[in-house]
């Protein structure tokens, strides 16, 4: 409860505000997409994470509901309508919503939620790299010139064509939720290609013809986050035990995972439903490129691309500019 308090506290003075507010949100709504990226919020909602430490923080039965939507742009627009209080999603759109919302609504991040390498898959024999698209390509991805996978795929066409051939392949790219993008790619429709994410590009591999053409690690040199959660300032500021108790959640959460892979891949079938087997899912988590941590990297790789690119306009000093307090001791990037 100490650590509870330092943070309501942190949060007061960053807000400006001495008096908290006693009548705060009766239910929390939370969004995600699709994928295993997500377990730690998951793992909290099969446990109740948040519904206990709302009532150790004196908040009551207050309950968090959470909803999967396939498109990131859509999970973007809940939070800003007010139809969400937590969002969640890759590090572009994110940057993006920060970037938008400066002296507003004040959206920052929570914490990340994994680091995870994105695939580039395909099963045109005839791509063996970036290079070898052509006009007759369509690739799958969670949201055209907005998604962490389209940015990363201007990064990568920058880094091959050169500088101002970042945008080269974006005509080649269609949005599809990260589901029906590998049904797409599998059934032989005009979509060749899927840049997609744990599970989904594993059990794309396992299909006969397809490969990898690009892995997001290489692009980005190294660990790098895939997901992470946030909300608005406006929302901690007026419900700041609720916000505390959250990241309390996600924290707890996060323990779970990393003390019992298995319990947590369970947790995760038996809420989401996915016809994936434990052993299928084990063999992601146990992977050493996935990680589930609540620190930030390379982040800021990400946001130097898009403001050289001019897709956001105001560039932070340090990635701590974008992350509420509660991250701020934690060696990010």
């Amino acid at each position: 409860m100490r650590t509870n308090q330092w943070l309501i506290g942190v949060l007061a003075l960053c807000f400006g505000f001495t008096r908290m507010v006693s009548a705060e949100v009766g239910e929390v709504k939370l969004a995600t997409a699709h994928g295993i990226g997500y377990l730690p919020l998951i793992v909290m909602e099969h446990h109740k994470l948040f519904e206990k430490h709302a009532k150790a923080a004196g908040l009551g039965d207050v309950k968090l509901t959470r909803a999967t939507i396939g498109l990131g742009t859509a999970i973007q627009d809940a939070l800003l309508s007010g139809s969400v209080h937590f969002a969640s999603g890759g590090v572009p759109p994110f940057v993006t919503q920060w970037s938008r919302t400066i002296g507003n609504l004040d959206i920052k991040a929570v914490g990340a939620l994994s680091s995870m390498p994105q695939f580039l898959n395909t099963r045109n024999p005839n791509v063996k790299t970036i290079r070898d698209f052509t006009d007759k390509d369509r690739i799958a991805l969670a949201g055209v010139k907005s998604s962490i996978h389209a940015i990363t795929l201007q990064m990568a066409a920058e880094q091959v064509f050169g500088a101002g051939n970042q945008f080269k392949l974006d005509p080649l790219t269609v949005a599809f939720s990260h589901p029906d993008g590998m049904a797409a790619l599998l059934s032989g429709t005009e979509i060749t290609s899927h840049f997609t994410s744990p599970p989904f590009q594993y059990q794309e591999l396992d299909k006969p013809g397809i490969r990898t053409v690009l892995n997001s690690y290489d692009v980005l040199g190294g660990p790098t986050t895939f997901l992470m959660a946030w909300t608005s300032g406006k929302f901690a500021e007026a419900n700041p035990k609720t916000y505390v108790a959250f990241v309390a959640a996600l924290e707890e959460a996060m323990k779970l995972i990393n003390g019992n892979k298995r319990a947590a891949v369970e947790a995760y079938l038996a809420v989401t439903k996915e016809k994936s087997t434990v052993e299928d899912l084990l063999r992601i988590v146990n992977d050493p490129q996935n990680i589930y941590t609540l620190t930030p990297q390379n982040t800021m790789k990400y946001v130097d691309f898009m403001h050289k690119v001019g897709t956001i306009k105001v560039k932070p000093a340090s990635w701590k500019e974008m992350f509420f307090p509660n991250v701020h001791n934690l060696p990010g990037s």
